[in-house]
């Protein structure tokens, strides 16, 4: 029995106490694993299997063409597709790491300071998680318009890095560190950067993954900034490429689908990547997280 350790999220070793558990949450896994797998089989259909009926889950005769024809039509409209992934890998990275930046550092001053409106600053941020995207559309229209950054690659960017998720899971991970523990640090003459870099971040690790997946998927999925504030195709995004391949198909809307499906796969895999890379800090971590 000490090599079961039931406490965890993830025990280190089997135990046939799982036996009960692996029952029910292997056939939900695989389930749940379905669409992950057609989009696989999907993105490799030649096109008679793509239009099937009634519709094929695995693929009989798996063919390359449908990648082909995407880097096809990414040479035939003007603007290599590399281009657009590179627009897409700089801007993700940036704000990905900004966000992280700046949710931390909010979180650790509206947590751990005491200033004035400090209170009325949090209920903002939790006002702001009320409302979707589409609701604040023109007045963030206007106000990219005021600041000068239609078709500014700094569009992709800027309006990205306000978090309110991000700062409100970060703030109530650090409400959850003893008062004291900071407290000994600054007697110890450490300084607010060295207890935010050695005893904050460390502590919020699981908040900071969890950013990490929100931000890389909002930013990596987004088509916002090339549709409404960027004319220049030089400064579009992947993403944006990616959902009018069926449209560029020269308006074959039937030799787009193949193209659509290997783009399909293409904007899948990184976000399946990140998660498989930071699900396991959040799911070990999520439910006994803070200072234990």
């Amino acid at each position: 029995m000490s090599a079961f350790h039931g406490t965890k999220m993830n025990p280190s070793k089997f135990h046939k106490s799982q036996i009960k558990f692996l029952a029910f949450l292997i056939p939900l896994a695989v389930f749940m694993a379905l669409p992950i797998v057609y989009i696989f089989f999907h993105a490799f259909k030649p096109i008679d299997e793509l239009f099937a009926y009634p519709p094929r889950f695995f693929v009989e005769k798996p063919t390359l063409q449908n990648f082909a024809d995407l880097f096809g039509q990414a040479n035939a409209s003007g603007v290599p597709m590399s281009r657009y992934l590179f627009n897409s890998i700089v801007i993700t990275l940036i704000v990905v790491l900004l966000t992280i930046i700046i949710s931390t550092m909010a979180g650790y001053a509206l947590s751990k300071k005491e200033f004035k409106l400090k209170k009325t600053i949090f209920e903002i941020n939790t006002l702001a998680l009320m409302f979707v995207p589409a609701a604040v559309a023109i007045p963030r229209y206007l106000l990219i318009e005021e600041l000068g950054l239609i078709n500014n690659f700094l569009v992709h960017i800027l309006p990205l890095l306000a978090m309110p998720i991000g700062l409100f899971l970060v703030k109530q991970f650090i409400d959850q560190i003893p008062n004291e523990l900071i407290e000994a640090a600054k007697l110890d003459g450490a300084s607010d950067l060295h207890i935010f870099t050695k005893i904050i971040i460390p502590l919020v690790k699981p908040a900071i993954a969890t950013i990490a997946i929100l931000s890389f998927q909002l930013v990596w999925n987004s088509v916002e900034s090339s549709t409404f504030y960027v004319n220049d195709e030089g400064l579009k995004t992947f993403s944006f490429y990616m959902s009018t391949l069926t449209a560029q198909a020269s308006g074959n809307v039937v030799a787009g689908q193949g193209m659509a499906a290997a783009a399909s796969l293409i904007m899948f895999v990184p976000n399946l990547i990140i998660f498989i890379i930071l699900q396991s800090q959040v799911m070990n971590t999520m439910a006994h997280s803070g200072i234990k």
